[in-house]
């Protein structure tokens, strides 16, 4: 029996083809490094979107369930509130809703009198407003003359300016003559600390509770549209 015997490369192509196996080792060490490269470009690419997701996600969270800005561009809260005021909203002192339905899922205490609440508008819920609270459910609820009682009583609030001298009968309008009428059960009875010039219940009637959004608890920024210039001395106040 014959054994062929291994080929014999001479020098010369020997040496011919050399050239070709280098490169096929660097054409093959190329390739793994733009592998590479692809890898971590996807690989950071991935975790930024990750990042965002998360980020949006607790946004998302915060703003439904714990607290919310809101900006206010009326004068029915003067002097409490200025218009370009922006406010926080803690929407979870009242207790956790479920979004959209605003059903209750977990309550822990219903607004008292003095809350400066945030609220769906009962006329249009696609609108919210923001007033204080002056009557519970069970309170009697009645204005003589401008002047408010609660229970017999005038609650005295600091806060309520009255920016016009006239008095208008209630039979006209319930601005400044209305009642006595009776909080209802789950209601509020809330007004404009600015009583002249406020649309509130003493118009439109009561706020139910499963309205409510949260209560107002401070400002964060404050732009004066007019002067074109920041309140710096409002910024971080607590209202009250």
């Amino acid at each position: 029996m014959i054994c062929p015997l291994p080929r014999i490369l001479n020098p010369k192509q020997r040496k011919d083809s050399e050239p070709v196996l280098r490169s096929n080792t660097t054409a093959m060490s190329q390739e793994k490094t733009e592998n590479k490269v692809k890898i971590i470009k996807k690989s950071a690419l991935r975790e930024n979107i990750e990042a965002i997701l998360i980020a949006i996600v607790l946004a998302m969270f915060i703003r439904t369930f714990v607290v919310q800005a809101f900006k206010i561009p009326s004068g029915s809260m003067k002097e409490t509130l200025q218009i370009g005021d922006h406010i926080l909203v803690n929407k979870f002192i009242y207790g956790v809703k479920m979004p959209f339905s605003q059903k209750t899922l977990i309550s822990l205490k219903d607004p008292k009198r003095g809350d400066i609440i945030v609220f769906k508008f009962p006329e249009d819920p696609d609108k919210d407003f923001i007033k204080r609270v002056v009557g519970v459910t069970g309170d009697i609820i009645e204005i003589k003359d401008k002047k408010l009682f609660v229970n017999g009583k005038a609650p005295g609030y600091k806060q309520a300016v009255y920016k016009d001298s006239r008095v208008i009968p209630g039979s006209i309008q319930p601005r400044d003559n209305m009642g006595p009428v009776t909080v209802p059960e789950d209601s509020l009875f809330v007004m404009g600390d600015n009583r002249d010039h406020s649309y509130d219940s003493r118009f439109w009637g009561f706020v139910k509770l499963r309205a409510v959004k949260g209560k107002a608890f401070i400002i964060y920024w404050s732009w004066d549209k007019e002067d074109f210039g920041v309140r710096w001395n409002r910024i971080g106040d607590l209202l009250k």
